[in-house]
């Protein structure tokens, strides 16, 4: 469509017609939510060489009591906002007053600062390195430099165009005598801030003498910077509102129907991947026109300072907008600073150093993590038995989450993109993903949650692989955080698996790292330790990434050693090493580990020759929604191909020690709701393929783990008896657990508990056996 019928449209067009296209362009980009930017506004110069007649930000220097917000105050005011959980510092401030003002240049140069730039990089630098709350940069018409040297301490930044008008730069006009204002200087600088790839924010400032017409053009020529470098992230549509004092303090604001109209025009005619947003405060009992009109965003909200541009306008309560957005059924959500996309392509958009910081805040979908909350950690998990996700939103209906979850119920294949859907669920339809996945198991597996009493046995940590998320494996020079590298000789094995018969162990899981003098006779030896010390003893042992490398050193195909290895008593194989059955996560996480066909080739063999297997997924470092819909569907794929799955178990990325992490290339671990819809989400996937979804209590503690037993959830695993890999990457939750905390557990869910063998079956009595009590 041409940019003349695009106006001719949009001109002559009905509101209510303009705003039900726009909403089905809204809907259409993505999931159903409304987001927000909990912040501080930090005010760091109000001095301004422009003088819009709108304006009562900007002050002259005898109006203030300093030129400058100093470095302790600005800290101050964002550690403030840091202890109230926000995650964005704003820096707004008024343009170039250095070049009006000798009290600016005289405070810069009392603080050892040319420019006001030159201070603004320091503090905001500061905030980022001091608080973590991540700087967002309103500073006005900048330089390619300044965006340069800003970019390196910014998640964001941002410059209202306001108006493409050039009228209103002329005499009696709202930016008479503002140079800054005119549109030539704001696009450049714009243009400039793509260039340098920086994550923008613009819009317009409405009711200020231009025409509906006006605001087209400004919005086509917008589009055209974007299109250019794609950096635009929101564009805001802002109403004027008339101040006490200044030019215009008569003239009459804009009315709801223009703020509606330009709130769709906005989203009609800007590409579908830059947001649209208009401020709330200045909007009091508009919620649901302006989600009505396309709106998708709200821009920042502040539960500490007021908005200092429109100190007249408080900000709304979050819980309360966030009671309107769910009754329009978009649960409000809050972001970071940077929208998702330049979160999940943080290599392109952000500073190595600020990418950093950014991921500790962000969860999967580039979005702000809800709580504190990462797995190993001892903090208490938020959700319980009874509240899963840790709320209880009210339901919204939503015929086409609800026919997505028929159709699982029903046994059928989802598509990768309900399954996305399914993971990027909030509020009320999070809660009936997980109404679903506990009916489906009610359906499966009834009410009793199974255990296994076993231990777990990792006879090296020396390890040639270079897995980036792996704190476990050690060199055989370099010690990890928490243990030294290690060989377990054959007699320790053996005197192991004594002690866990002793004790009522069914199960000796055994797996360690690919330790370079390892050969298919290793593992061979280990399993007739094990079988000499106890031949009744189940052994669960091996990765599909063991057996693939015992095979390679033998020079024998994988099926002929798989079947080896069950005539010397090999019971079953943990589907660990699977990772992410994604090639491109596992090129960034295990690159020199089997392929995603590798890994399903092995378990596919050992399922042929009659070796069942468990499957995994360990998840919430560098991958997203996408990669895990992947992985799900290539599970139940194999599982319909060759059977021998007995369950499935997430596996939550355990950050604290882990390299990756470290290094600042990975989250902090899946959020909580991530984790509570990925066992959910795998019970309604794998339905009809999988029967028993596990949760791991050791990655999401006992608490977590129970909470999970109403999301889908039916096994608790193993008492387990010197579980090593999680504690090594610094998980919090003990090396064992007992059956009486495993009862406490269910019980906390209202289920009764009972023991299983590893293939699900009744285990034998042994009233010789220490009861693991």
């Amino acid at each position: 469509m041409s940019d003349a019928v695009l106006r001719h449209r949009l001109l002559s067009a009905r509101l209510e017609d303009l705003t039900a296209e726009a909403r089905g362009v809204r809907d259409a980009r993505g999931p159903e939510r409304m987001t927000y930017s909990r912040k501080v506004f930090i005010p760091l110069t109000q001095l301004c060489r422009d003088v819009c007649r709108y304006c009562t930000f900007a002050k002259a220097p005898r109006r203030l009591a300093s030129a400058y917000l100093s470095p302790d105050e600005v800290l101050q005011i964002a550690r403030d906002g840091a202890a109230a959980g926000c995650k964005e510092a704003l820096f707004t401030l008024g343009d170039k007053p250095e070049l009006r003002y000798a009290a600016a240049r005289t405070a810069l140069e009392t603080m050892g600062f040319a420019t006001t730039v030159d201070y603004l990089e320091h503090v905001a630098g500061r905030v980022l390195a001091e608080t973590g709350l991540i700087p967002h940069i309103n500073a006005g018409v900048l330089t390619a430099d300044d965006y340069d040297r800003l970019r390196r301490v910014s998640g964001s930044m941002g410059l209202m165009l306001e108006s493409a008008s050039d009228r209103l730069c002329r005499r009696g006009g709202a930016h008479f005598g503002s140079p800054d204002k005119q549109p030539v200087v704001r696009l450049a600088s714009i243009d400039a801030a793509g260039a340098a790839g920086v994550p923008f924010t613009s819009g317009l400032l409405i009711g200020i003498g231009e025409t509906r017409a006006e605001r087209i053009d400004a919005l086509i020529l917008l589009r055209a910077l974007h299109r250019r470098h794609g950096h635009l992230q929101e564009v805001i549509i802002q109403n004027f509102r008339a101040k006490p004092g200044t030019g215009m303090a008569d003239w009459p604001e804009p009315s709801e129907e223009e703020l509606l109209w330009t709130v769709a025009a906005a989203r009609l005619v800007m590409p579908a991947d830059v947001s649209v947003q208009s401020p709330p405060n200045l909007n009091p009992g508009r919620a649901g026109a302006l989600i009505d009109a396309g709106l998708d965003d709200w821009g920042g909200i502040s539960p500490v300072t007021i908005d200092h541009v429109n100190p007249e306008a408080p900000w709304p309560e979050i819980a309360a907008l966030g009671a309107e957005c769910a009754a329009a059924g978009r649960p409000l959500v809050e972001r970071l600073t940077a929208h998702p996309r330049f979160v999940q392509d943080a290599a392109r958009w952000l500073d190595p150093g600020v990418a950093k910081a950014v991921r500790k805040l962000a969860d999967a979908e580039g979005l702000a993590r809800d709580t504190t909350w990462s797995p190993g950690m001892a903090e208490t998990a938020p959700g319980t038995p009874e509240r899963p996700l840790g709320t209880a939103p009210a339901l919204v209906p939503n015929p086409s989450l609800d026919a997505i979850l028929a159709r699982a119920a029903a046994g059928r294949t989802l598509a990768e993109a309900d399954i996305v859907r399914l993971f990027s669920a909030r509020g009320a339809a999070a809660e009936a993903v997980v109404a679903c996945a506990d009916e489906l198991r009610r359906s499966v597996s009834g009410e009793t949650v199974t255990y296994v009493v076993n231990r777990n046995i990792n006879y090296t940590n020396i390890c040639t692989y270079s897995c980036s998320f792996c704190a476990f494996s050690k060199t055989s020079a370099k010690a990890g955080l928490r243990d030294t590298p290690y060989d377990l000789p054959l007699d320790e094995i053996g005197s192991r698996v004594r002690e866990a018969w002793a004790k009522g162990a069914t199960e000796v899981c055994l797996q360690g790292g690919i330790h370079p003098k390892y050969t298919g006779d290793t593992y061979i030896a280990i399993l007739r330790a094990v079988k000499a010390a106890q031949p009744d003893m189940h052994v669960h042992a091996f990765s599909p990434l063991e057996v693939s490398q015992g095979a390679a050193t033998l020079g024998v195909p994988v099926a002929d050693y798989l079947r080896r290895l069950k005539d010397e008593g090999l019971g079953s194989l943990p589907g660990t090493a699977a990772e992410i059955l994604d090639d491109e996560v596992r090129a960034q996480i295990c690159p020199d580990k089997l392929s995603t066909a590798g890994w399903l080739e092995v378990v596919g063999a050992a399922h042929q020759v009659g070796l069942p297997t468990t499957s995994t997924i360990m998840f919430g470092h560098l991958d997203r929604p996408e990669h895990w819909a992947r992985h799900l569907l290539a599970i139940r794929g194999q599982q319909f191909t060759t059977g021998g799955f007995t369950e499935f178990v997430p596996l939550p990325f355990v950050h604290m020690a882990s390299p990756v992490y470290l290094r600042g290339q990975a989250r902090r671990g899946p959020t909580w709701r991530e984790s509570v819809l990925m066992h959910a989400v795998a019970r309604i996937v794998l339905h009809g393929a999988i029967g028993s979804i596990q949760a791991s209590w050791v990655k999401l503690g006992l608490d977590g783990a129970a909470a999970l037993l109403n999301a889908g959830v039916n096994d608790l695993g193993g008492v387990l008896m010197n579980e090593s890999i999680s504690r090594a990457a610094g998980a919090a939750h003990g090396q064992e657990t007992t059956v009486a905390d495993l009862r406490r557990a269910a019980a906390s869910a209202g289920r009764p508990l009972r023991q299983r063998t590893t293939l699900y079956g009744e285990p034998r009595p042994r009233p010789e056996a220490v009861a693991a009590e």
